[in-house]
């Protein structure tokens, strides 16, 4: 009778605080796959329907429950089975690694027991390759045919953003040697300098995730004008758009300043030479009265 009254209270603890568990991803996942995780209770006799999904806010550092919004291509779905609830991701990125969780809205429990273990996965991804050159503002980067002058020192770089770290290498098209660097240095170019170079980044985790990059590279004949190499052209756009810049702000003030003088020499409603002379007592001028007669001043 013992026996049989302690396997009921075991059962019925069992019952009432069944595991949560979520499982995600068991290979690699790259950015742009497709990504399930999985809710379900160790004891699969349990109501699944009551089960949620929640995501951790690392800038609210908080839970927050997961809608599905299918009008998103890069929302998440969830579908309920017999004895799961499904989260699927269609495009991961690295701002979908989580953790996730999964938590239970039965009344009869509460947290900690009404959640699973966090889960997060590793989402990884290489973005665009950008090469800048030393001295220049990243921004306005270099165009695919970068003409300089002869002697000038060329110092080009590579860069990108990505989950790991990540291994350069910069290549001449037709030469036999590989430099295993970001940058580039090209001192006193000549003739000999010209060609196409190529920078290619690579992810040190995931060797599929490689991109490169070409710039060629043009040395100009000793006789060229200086606004013909990329430098010259693009102090010449600089200029331009200064000086477009300050025809537009000069034409702006002299309209304000036009506009102000206007206003200022304008005539009100009062129109001073429009008045008649004054009449004073005793004279013989008379004012018309209310009737139209004209009655003299005492």
């Amino acid at each position: 009778m013992k026996v049989l009254l302690v396997a009921a209270v075991v059962v019925l603890i069992h019952g009432s605080y069944a595991t949560l568990l979520i499982k995600g991803p068991t290979q690699l996942v790259l950015e742009g796959d497709r990504v399930t995780l999985e809710c379900r209770y160790s004891d699969s006799e349990l109501n699944i329907s009551q089960v949620r999904f929640e995501v951790f806010s690392k800038y609210l550092q908080s839970w927050h429950q997961i809608y599905e919004r299918s009008w998103c291509f890069y929302s998440m779905e969830t579908e309920l089975t017999a004895d799961s609830l499904l989260l699927t991701i269609p495009h991961a990125g690295s701002y979908f690694q989580g953790p996730y969780r999964c938590v239970s809205e039965a009344e009869n429990v509460t947290a900690p027991d009404n959640s699973s273990e966090p889960l997060a996965f590793k989402v990884h991804y290489l973005g665009d390759l950008s090469v800048t050159r030393e001295g220049y503002t990243r921004y306005l980067g270099i165009p695919k045919d970068l003409k300089v002058q002869p002697r000038d020192d060329v110092v080009l770089k590579c860069s990108a953003s990505s989950s790991e770290e990540l291994s350069y290498f910069w290549h001449k098209k037709g030469s036999d040697w590989i430099l295993p660097s970001s940058t580039l240095t090209l001192r006193k170019v000549s003739a000999e300098d010209e060609g196409e170079y190529t920078c290619r980044a690579q992810n040190v985790a995931v060797e599929s995730l490689s991109k490169k990059r070409s710039v060629r590279i043009t040395v100009l004949p000793e006789d060229a004008s200086w606004y013909e190499s990329s430098d010259g052209r693009l102090i010449l756009m600089t200029s331009a758009a200064a000086v477009a810049l300050l025809v537009f702000v000069l034409s702006v003030s002299v309209f304000l300043c036009r506009r102000a003088k206007q206003t200022k020499t304008s005539k009100g409603p009062i129109d001073d030479h429009s008045q008649k002379k004054p009449i004073y007592r005793g004279s013989s001028e008379s004012l018309p009265s209310a009737c139209g007669d004209k009655q003299p001043l005492v």
